[in-house]
């Protein structure tokens, strides 16, 4: 599936950028369907690896769709392309945010919720760059549109963020104070942060830096659990604390 971004350059031209999202891997529940999560995966990854995890997770009720972000170059990778949900230079609260890449990434997720029956819970997880762009899609839910200004589609009812930051942090609490179905959205929607104290890929900083933009935003219903000793990766303890909460919070 593409999609295709419109963004006015100099004078006239507008700039155009088709993103093609790869291959997507589908993990069906085991018992009564009752919540879909699109699972995200890192920088250079794809859906196959995490759907073979989330598949063995004691979550029987849960359909987890896992995408594959599109191939692009990548300014942090000095430009080699990999598989990315957007384009990153580097970590940092002032840095630019490839908010094109991010809305065709968002809306993309959006797209695979919204054929779900309607009695479905619907989440959005993800590790790492998947984190980010799941905070992201978060922030979009709670403001009501895009980056871009366009409508967001789905109600979204759990958001997992392991070993990530948030894009676009500093305008967060701007887009969300100006309404209150926003402000109210922000309150109601439960998100689960985790980042290991040892990783040194995207340092746990950037985890503590996006749970605090996100309370000052007005998100209330925030989980921030670090992990003595981990890296960047995940370990079986902190999947057992994400079933544990994804049960109670969607009430499975």
């Amino acid at each position: 599936m593409s999609y295709t971004n419109s963004s006015v350059g100099s004078g006239s031209r507008t700039a155009r950028r088709t993103f093609e999202f790869g291959r997507t891997y589908v993990v069906r529940p085991k018992g009564k369907h009752q919540a879909t999560i699109v699972w995200l995966h890192g920088l250079g990854d794809n859906g196959s690896s995490w759907s073979q995890l989330l598949e063995s997770l004691p979550l029987p009720n849960i359909k987890w769709i896992c995408p594959t972000a599109p191939t692009r170059p990548v300014a942090i990778l000095g430009g080699f392309p990999c598989t990315a949900w957007f384009d990153v230079g580097e970590l940092s609260e002032n840095g630019p945010d490839d908010l094109e890449g991010l809305d065709a990434s968002a809306a993309h997720i959006a797209n695979l919720l919204s054929t779900e029956p309607s009695d479905v819970k619907l989440g959005i997880g993800g590790f790492s760059m998947g984190a980010a762009t799941a905070l992201y899609s978060a922030t979009c839910f709670a403001h009501g549109k895009y980056g871009n200004g366009n409508p967001y589609p789905v109600n979204l009812r759990a958001i997992v963020g392991l070993s990530g930051w948030l894009p676009g942090a500093s305008n967060v609490r701007n887009r969300i104070e100006g309404s209150h179905e926003a402000a109210r959205r922000a309150a109601s929607l439960p998100i689960l942060l985790g980042h290991g104290l040892c990783d040194e890929v995207v340092p746990h900083i950037h985890g503590e830096k996006s749970f605090q933009a996100l309370s000052l935003a007005g998100f209330r219903n925030l989980v921030f659990k670090p992990y003595d000793g981990l890296g960047h990766y995940t370990v079986p303890k902190e999947m057992d604390e994400v079933c544990n909460w994804l049960n109670t919070r969607l009430g499975l």
